[in-house]
């Protein structure tokens, strides 16, 4: 897995959605649960559009991704690198549907 380093500590990683719901409820509820448990700020962009909050379900809908969309996780702290991966682990395998 290839992660950017930004200078600002941020850290990110593109991902494609390959659930077929995309991002749902359910689906979003999961992302929200890891990211409330960083120590800095986790961020969901789709298309390069505006950040979102990853860790509110709502926020996350938002973005109204679906099957083939390519969504770019961020976190604010490289101490947070494993729960980058886990998110990302979580999207590339469909959130276990």
């Amino acid at each position: 897995m290839v992660v950017r380093k930004k200078l600002n500590k941020e850290i990110s990683k593109n991902v494609m959605v390959v659930n077929e719901l995309g991002f749902h409820a359910r689906a979003a509820a999961k992302i929200a649960k890891l990211a409330q448990n960083a120590s800095s700020r986790v961020w969901l962009s789709k298309d390069n559009q505006e950040k979102v909050d990853a860790s509110s379900i709502i926020d996350i809908l938002t973005l109204a991704c679906g099957k083939g969309s390519w969504v770019t996780i961020s976190v604010e702290d490289k101490s947070d690198h494993d729960l980058l991966v886990n998110i990302v682990n979580l999207v590339e395998n469909g959130f276990g549907e």
